[in-house]
């Protein structure tokens, strides 16, 4: 576990820095908006073009990770990123626009061969009761990286490096700690699950619950992402706070790091290992220290004081007591959760002010536990299909690359009607019906069907 949450956390570190990237190379090369955003479509991109060809291999000539091994495969998605980290040190010579951008498809592939490998491996390298806290641990290093990503990242790139440098040593320094941690896996005694039908043909998609999982991917990536996107732009609304950007990014890192509060929470209150008054006690200690990390961290950059983040420590009590309710089981808790995510969307929807905002960043903290959630019960019972499932999972993180887009085009029709800042609220009916489906798979749709 020490070796796979390292993982998490650097894919995490790195998405996050394309956020960084973006501006950056808008003013190097005077990009348009739309140009700017192509760093993203290739990066996701990548995602969704080599989970397709990982499933289209899979189906023909059987699970390559069933054949190599978990750990040969994370060795693999390693390098292949380490290869397009590199890539940015030619990029910065040859200065063009095209180079940046298959770097970062590539580095886009090997993060996505990782996420295919490390995600299942995760879940089944322990006890099937463990393995959605085992995932929601591993994954709150990853919102660790994300949440310390636009800090790092940002000083690196806009202030101890200037021009071509900016970008080619931090991207050359990636590609070492990335060939470190291949190296650390290889060196590693990592157990190996037994595989039975290793040059057989995959058939995933017969299991109902990955199917159903498939689209709770797809919901949940997308409903994230939107909402993310939106934030800055929500809170300088007149009717909801009126915030300049350079204060509203502030907020932003609340929404991702309510996000990582609860993944540790969901580690612990998600384990068979703890008693009942053990658990709680675990979960108010893990509660407290995040809440003083997220307010160290806008302290060092310049963000929000301890005053204006109480209302933060409200809600994490909150979610803790969500959790308690909800016990144990994941179906159970990833229901419970969605449903508190739509009703936190519709106040989002129907409310201004400081209820507007304090309620669209509580949606970070329920968010939290969904991907390990929807993984876990996705791939519950697939067996030898687990690697071939995986990709198809992975593949629908496209989710976040076409539902942000949709909750824009609505925003753009409904201000066209001329319904000016109330256009922005009701874009959010679409997060809205994604929860209510990841309601519905938590609570019916993540049971497999009996003849599977």
């Amino acid at each position: 576990m020490a070796v796979l949450t390292t993982l998490f956390f650097v894919w995490g570190f790195m998405t996050v820095m394309n956020d960084v990237l973006i501006p950056h190379l808008k003013a190097v090369f005077t990009l348009s908006w739309w140009q700017s955003m192509l760093v993203q479509f290739c990066f996701f991109g990548a995602y969704f073009m080599g989970s397709l060809a990982y499933y289209i291999y899979s189906s023909s000539k059987g699970d390559p990770i069933q054949r190599i091994g978990y750990k040969r495969a994370l060795i693999a998605g390693l390098l292949l990123s380490a290869a397009g980290s590199a890539l940015f040190v030619p990029a910065t010579y040859v200065q063009a626009y095209g180079f940046y951008l298959v770097a970062l498809f590539v580095l886009g592939l090997g993060f996505t061969l990782l996420q295919i490998a490390a995600n299942p491996f995760v879940a089944i390298i322990g006890t099937a009761e463990g393995a959605s806290s085992r995932l929601n641990l591993a994954q709150g290093f990853n919102s660790l990286g994300t949440t310390l990503a636009p800090l790092i990242g940002g000083a690196l790139i806009f202030e101890h490096f200037k021009g071509d440098a900016a970008v080619r040593w931090p991207y050359a320094f990636f590609a070492g700690l990335l060939l470190l941690q291949a190296m650390w896996v290889w060196f590693t005694a990592l157990p190996e699950p037994a595989h039975s039908t290793a040059g057989e043909r995959q058939h995933a998609l017969r299991h109902r619950q990955l199917r159903n999982g498939m689209g709770a991917i797809f919901c949940y990536v997308g409903a994230e992402v939107a909402i993310g996107s939106l934030i800055i732009g929500f809170l300088g609304l007149k009717g909801v706070a009126g915030l300049e950007h350079n204060v509203a990014k502030n907020y932003l890192s609340l929404y991702w790091g309510g996000a990582m509060c609860g993944r540790f929470l969901g580690a612990v209150a998600l384990s068979g290992r703890f008693s009942g008054a053990k658990r709680i006690a675990l979960m108010v200690g893990i509660g407290a220290a995040i809440f003083l990390l997220l307010g160290l961290i806008n302290r060092v950059g310049g963000g929000l004081d301890l005053r204006h983040l109480w209302p933060l420590a409200v809600l994490i009590v909150a979610n803790m007591a969500v959790f308690v309710l909800a016990g144990s089981q994941p179906g159970k808790v990833t229901g419970v959760f969605a449903l508190v995510a739509a009703a936190l969307v519709l106040f989002t929807i129907f409310s201004g002010g400081t209820t507007a905002l304090w309620a669209i960043l509580a949606v970070g903290l329920f968010n939290s536990i969904l991907w390990s959630n929807i993984f876990t019960l996705a791939i519950d019972g697939l067996g030898d299909d687990t690697g071939q499932g995986s990709s198809l999972l992975v593949m629908m993180i496209l989710g976040g690359a076409l539902v942000p887009v949709a909750q824009g085009a609505l925003i753009d029709a409904l201000q066209a009607g001329g319904m000016g800042e109330t256009a922005v609220h009701l874009s959010f009916v679409l997060p809205l019906l994604c929860y209510g489906y990841l309601a519905w798979f938590g609570f019916r749709g993540s049971k497999p069907h009996p003849s599977t």
